[in-house]
């Protein structure tokens, strides 16, 4: 399925807001659960066939989230910054550790268009036609589809969580034409609906998903703004290479100076020219080590 493109809007506040009724409703049986979640999801849909949300930034915004969920649901103390150092500072040869592989498994989920090659890259623990079966695991509606998903992992393989929930995203993304997996369901799941199963499993799923989709919305519209102010002082860089850096801060959640298309001193120049001009944060609070992002 083909997204319907918008013409560039340039001012991403005119992005469509979610219902009120969506954010205060209060619903107690399945079926109001499932319209809820149903009406939240239709939302973000038409968030992501919007070119001012920045889509890319988006998944790898979500993914870190989902990461921080995953591993809190191990038992592990490590947090979004920590996983932030993990995933970021790595350097050739290093290991990024248990924490650090949770979130490099989210972050390669999200990065290309859905496949079971690209779930790979993300789950090398997990033969390929494996994965496949338990994607077509899923049957009926959307959210049915990925509990059923996240059911069959979780039956095979009960400590395989990261599995589960990046494979049971996957299938309520292609259940939705979707072309790149979203991270929503390990953020709105508690440790415990992981061991719930059949009806009780799926009402799990649409009252998680009301609430991370409404958080996914507010940050497409957050991540909205950040980027047009960034695309609007672009133009102000003279550093040669600071087109293709402007670029990676519109993919990635956070950025490391060595990773920029630049020499060490010019990219350290860059971050700090982006932080006075209000379009890019520092987000260590560090001296040394500093990790850069919108």
């Amino acid at each position: 399925m083909t997204f319907a493109r918008h013409d560039p809007i340039d001012d991403p506040a005119r992005l469509p807001r979610i219902p009120a009724w969506v954010i205060s409703a209060r619903a107690e049986t399945i079926e109001d659960v499932a319209f809820l979640s149903g009406a939240a999801l239709n939302h973000l849909h038409l968030m992501l066939g919007r070119d001012e949300v920045p889509q890319a930034l988006l998944r790898d915004r979500l993914s870190l989230r989902a990461a921080e969920a995953c591993v809190a649901f191990s038992g592990r103390p490590e947090r979004a910054g920590d996983l932030r150092d993990a995933v970021n500072l790595l350097r050739p040869g290093d290991l990024p550790g248990p924490a650090g592989e949770i979130c490099l498994a989210w972050r390669r989920a999200v990065e290309r268009p859905m496949s079971v090659k690209a779930m790979s890259r993300g789950l090398s623990a997990f033969e390929p036609d494996r994965i496949a079966r338990w994607l077509d695991a899923g049957q009926g509606s959307p959210v049915t589809r990925a509990a059923m998903v996240l059911e069959a992992v979780l039956r095979e393989a009960p400590r395989a969580d990261v599995a589960g929930l990046i494979l049971a995203d996957a299938a309520l993304a292609h259940a939705h034409g979707w072309d790149h997996l979203v991270p929503l369901l390990a953020v709105g799941l508690k440790r415990a609906d992981l061991r719930k199963q059949g009806g009780d499993l799926r009402l799990a799923c649409h009252r998680a998903l009301i609430s991370s989709v409404i958080e996914a919305v507010r940050q497409a519209a957050d991540l909205a703004r950040r980027a047009a102010h960034l695309k609007a002082v672009a133009p102000k860089l003279r550093a040669k290479g600071a087109g293709n850096a402007v670029e990676m801060f519109l993919t990635w959640e956070a950025v490391a100076p060595s990773a920029l298309p630049l020499p060490d001193r010019a990219a350290r120049r860059l971050c700090d020219r982006l932080v006075d001009l209000g379009a890019v944060r520092e987000l260590t609070g560090r001296d040394a080590f500093r990790l850069y992002g919108v």
